[in-house]
């Protein structure tokens, strides 16, 4: 028998559709007699024993499902009467407001750092569980032993001069003196006399100051004289070729980074047939590597020709002895924070904070004003997530204070701010404030009559500040640039090769900070982690391309025997 086909006639022959599957033996007898099948026994309303205890409930139920066994057909109906039941129920809801989807922020896209501060804060100011810091930060020892300066200088004279070097320094206080250091060099490999620099003014430092208002000219020309001449005026009978102007003077345009033969090979030759030439711009013009003749001469330039002058140096050894003074507690310990949040600094980072509409109005007038039209070229993009999150954004002193705290520096400790003018000070610097009462600045340390002769003038504002910093227990760099990486290869020189110095890793910062459920605990165990990474650091030998000013190690210095290191250590 073939089923029952429900389908109207189309008018065309339809091939028989299969038999249908047999039914089980209970059901087999009723369909061959062509009845209804008809539960007797079990039916619930039947009146057999057992059957008056069922309720209305199963019977309604049992009713259901002997239809749907009787009509098996209304199965294929199921989907759509349950597609019908759902459309029905959406009516019942109202659309007038669809839903809210929320879009979670890429991470480092948003500054945070105040909310975890403000979550911090109760655990941060209850926990007394860490020792002194400033006693125990330091704990790593170079392996093969300490080491030593040893810059030598040359007793001998010197031969006749090949001629006049000028160079012009350009950028700020440690970009010019990179600038220094490489001219003595140069002109000590080359034979030649070299004219004491001039620094260039910049628009950005806007420093008119010259070489002897910033280093002691005297002591510089006298440590060096056996080694490299310096003049600071070329002779009259010279001058008069160039009309007593020194832009006269034939320029190299010398590229980044040449390596000492260029300037043996190339420049050379034309001193040697000028008498006088000038290189303009200079920094940066003198690969790190170089053999060990011209190391020399950049280390003892650096080292020991290149001292302030001494009004700064005066101030600055003054300000060292307040440190001390202060924090006579810690046994005249002190920590030195190099902070570059400037608002030219923040500019250049195209990193955004929290400072809304009035922030973004003044970063882009900022960097209109030092860099025209650099920032706004078609084409560029600028991402301030991506720069936070690949540690290129300046930690804001709130972050700066965290992190401190979060090392182990208590509140008690005495800090010394090395900065420029903080970019919206008041808001910025409240929170650094709270967590270190005892944060001194030279404005703070220093008279204003003490400070009135460099109040405009920022490169020597800078050499105040290199020299406390230089003399502290602890260096905090938050920013990288000149001013870190001259200080830290200093302090190598100082301290027997250590630094003394912590360089955070700011990629990991930024994901610490950008964490508003990270406790308080979880957030000082990373904190010593890199601690401790900056310890094991210190001590660090330079590599070919390395500069030789942030590792002083092995070039200038030298590696001290058992005997030496233990009266060093004593």
């Amino acid at each position: 028998m073939h089923a029952y086909n429900r389908l109207p006639s189309s008018g065309h022959t339809t091939p028989s559709p299969p038999q249908s599957p047999l039914r089980s033996p209970r059901y087999r007898s009723s369909s061959r007699s062509n009845k209804r099948f008809t539960p007797a026994s079990s039916s619930p309303w039947s009146h057999t024993p057992g059957g008056g205890g069922r309720t209305i409930a199963h019977r309604l139920a049992w009713l259901l499902l002997s239809v749907l066994l009787r009509r098996q057909g209304i199965f294929l109906f199921a989907p759509l009467i349950y597609i019908s039941g759902m459309l029905l129920y959406m009516g019942t809801v109202s659309f007038d407001v669809g839903p809210v989807i929320q879009h979670k922020p890429p991470p480092g896209s948003v500054y945070r750092s105040p909310q975890l501060y403000q979550k911090l804060l109760p655990e941060m100011d209850a926990d007394n569980s860490s020792a002194d810091a400033l006693s125990t930060i330091w704990k790593n020892s170079y392996k093969g032993g300490g080491w030593r300066s040893c810059v030598n200088k040359s007793s001998g004279g010197l031969p006749e001069s090949n001629g006049y070097i000028y160079v012009e320094a350009n950028g700020g206080l440690n970009q010019q003196r990179t600038s220094i250091c490489n001219a003595v060099a140069v002109a000590g490999y080359l034979n030649a006399t070299l004219l004491i620099p001039n620094f260039h003014f910049h628009s950005i430092w806007r420093d008119p100051s010259k070489f002897r208002d910033i280093y002691d000219e005297e002591y510089f020309i006298s440590t060096l004289e056996n080694d490299v001449r310096v003049v600071d005026k070329i002779p009259e009978y010279l001058m008069e070729r160039f009309d007593h102007n020194l832009t006269n003077v034939y320029n190299f345009r010398v590229k980044a980074w040449s390596s000492i033969q260029y300037y043996r090979d190339v420049v050379l030759p034309r001193l040697l047939e000028e008498k006088v030439i000038r290189i303009s711009p200079f920094a940066n013009r003198l690969s790190f590597d170089a053999p060990p003749a011209v190391q020399r001469l950049r280390c003892l330039a650096n080292y020991e020709a290149l001292r302030f002058s001494n009004p700064i140096l005066t101030l600055g050894e003054a300000l060292v002895g307040r440190m001390k003074e202060r924090s006579v507690n810690h046994g005249g310990k002190y920590v030195s924070v190099h902070l570059r949040f400037e608002e030219d600094m923040v500019a250049f980072s195209c990193c955004v904070f929290d400072g809304g509409e009035q922030e973004e109005k003044d970063m882009r007038a900022a960097r209109e004003r030092g860099w025209k039209g650099k920032f706004t070229k078609p084409g560029r993009t600028i991402r301030p997530g991506a720069i936070r999150l690949n540690g290129k954004c300046p930690l804001t002193p709130l972050e700066v204070g965290l992190m401190l705290r979060g090392m182990g520096f208590d509140k008690n400790t005495y800090i010394y701010l090395a900065s420029g003018k903080i970019y919206n000070a008041e808001k910025y610097m409240a929170p650094l404030l709270e967590m270190f009462p005892n944060l001194l600045t030279k404005e703070m340390l220093a008279s204003e009559d003490e400070l009135a002769p460099y109040k405009n003038y920022s490169s020597r504002m800078a050499a105040i500040d290199y020299t406390v910093c230089l003399h502290s227990e602890v260096f905090v760099t938050t920013q990288g640039g000149n001013f870190p990486h001259f200080l830290m290869g200093h302090r190598r020189f100082l301290y027997g090769g250590h630094s003394k110095t912590i360089r955070p890793d700011k990629r990991k910062l930024a994901l610490l900070f950008d964490n508003p459920n990270l406790g308080w605990k979880s957030f000082k165990r990373h904190m010593l982690n890199m601690r401790s990474h900056s310890d094991s650091k210190g001590f660090e030998l330079k590599r070919p391309n390395d500069s030789i000013y942030s590792f002083p190690c092995p070039d200038c210095m030298c590696r001290m025997n058992k005997t030496e290191s233990r009266s060093s250590a004593t």
